[in-house]
């Protein structure tokens, strides 16, 4: 496992958490029986932590694999004056 990994995991069980302690408030106030509290709040839980865990693979599969792949913005080829529009002139506007 490397530390992207761990990290992600941490992150995720986090989010899930704070999601969880959330609803359960929200659902303490609503006239619910208990077990109907305790069940929305662990599936939300759980819904959260693999939803942000599934995110997190889908990220690292859109992503380069070897980041020499990805062009610079900042390309010579940007900066030469050769491949940039010229600015017109006002006499040079073709008017109808």
């Amino acid at each position: 496992m490397d530390a992207n990994f761990r990290v992600a995991q941490v992150r995720n069980a986090a989010v899930a958490l704070v999601n969880g302690a959330i609803t359960l408030v929200i659902l303490l106030i609503a006239p619910l029986g208990l077990a109907a509290v305790i069940m929305n709040t662990l599936l939300i839980t759980v819904a959260t932590y693999f939803t942000g865990t599934i995110a997190d693979r889908v990220v690292g599969f859109l992503q380069p694999r070897n980041p020499r792949q990805v062009k610079p913005m900042n390309d010579r080829t940007a900066l030469d004056p050769s491949s940039q529009m010229q600015q017109r002139r006002p006499d040079q506007i073709d008017r109808y």
